[in-house]
């Protein structure tokens, strides 16, 4: 696919993600947080538009043997240090680390069916200095938790050397952490998620119900299959574990497709909210999905 449009794509997914309301314990166009507005996601998602370009046009060049020169670490970091000009927070790490491979391998294939086994093609050939960018990437969004255990510990320049010394590429890197961070396990797994659940829900949902129903009811349908990673790590199992049962019950009244759906899903917003519980990497797999299912639309 043209990079330009890979690019174009990739900010509109962003965009429509954030937008989407009311997505429950996330900002979105009438809520914000503390330390972050609706206005940075904005900005943030059209911020990563020259980098994912990039990203296309390497897929184009590399895609069909050289995939490691694509240096998706590079990429990452490069987008995170771009958005970090524009706002002061992390806004959008794990959004950057699911598109940047879908944008490489958008570039290199000429069918929309390889898009799902290119990108982890392209994931699985990354290098150790992939892996180190990676972690600069994290240490620059001040976002952590990647890396945060006693052995590769994502702030430590020890750790960074070691990846090097002991050629442990990002694919490995990420592995590693894929038992307890589902952002990890999504991509060292052939996304799973974005693919298999939030990519169908939206194609489904878009044309009947319009983006934002489609966008939400995407949203509150990977909550409901997946516990929220920022939320295990920020607060503990029970509390994930609670939000996504709470996810499966509003969808079972309809979500946001009927009355009853939409006045629990409202509450429940208000709920995660007072309480400061943000599904925040249920966010990035929404901004994944949805990048999927348009890239599907608008194929050649």
């Amino acid at each position: 696919m043209d990079p330009n449009l890979v690019a174009k794509i990739a900010q509109i997914a962003s965009v429509l993600e954030v937008s989407g309301h009311p997505k429950p314990g996330n900002v979105h166009r009438t809520q914000d947080f503390e330390d972050m507005v609706f206005e940075d996601f904005l900005i943030s998602g059209v911020a990563i538009g020259d980098t994912v370009k990039e990203a296309a046009k390497r897929g184009l060049r590399y895609g069909d043997e050289e995939l490691s020169q694509i240096n998706l670490g590079e990429l990452i970091k490069k987008a995170v240090i771009e958005t970090n000009r524009w706002v002061e927070n992390n806004t959008n790490l794990g959004i950057i680390m699911l598109l940047i491979p879908i944008s490489a391998a958008s570039g290199s294939i000429e069918y929309f069916k390889d898009l799902r086994e290119k990108t982890q093609e392209i994931i699985r050939a990354t290098t150790p200095q992939d892996a180190v960018d990676l972690y600069d990437a994290i240490n620059v969004a001040d976002a952590g938790g990647m890396g945060e255990r006693k052995e590769l510990d994502v702030s430590s320049q020890k750790a960074k050397e070691e990846l090097m010394e002991k050629r442990i590429n990002m694919f490995q890197v990420l592995d590693l952490s894929s038992s307890w961070d589902s952002l990890a396990y999504e991509l060292t797994h052939r996304y799973p998620v974005s693919f298999e659940v939030g990519y169908p829900t939206f194609k489904n949902l878009k044309k009947e119900h319009g983006i934002n129903r489609a966008t939400v009811q995407t949203f509150l349908t990977i909550l409901s299959t997946k516990e929220d990673t920022l939320i295990t790590r920020k607060y503990n199992n029970s509390v994930s574990e609670q939000v996504k049962a709470d996810a499966r019950i509003i969808l079972d009244e309809g979500g946001i497709l009927t009355e009853e759906g939409r006045a629990l899903l409202f509450k429940f917003d208000q709920d995660l909210m007072k309480n400061k519980y943000n599904p925040g990497t249920t966010a990035d797999f929404t901004a994944s999905s949805l990048m999927i299912a348009l890239l599907e639309q608008h194929w050649y």
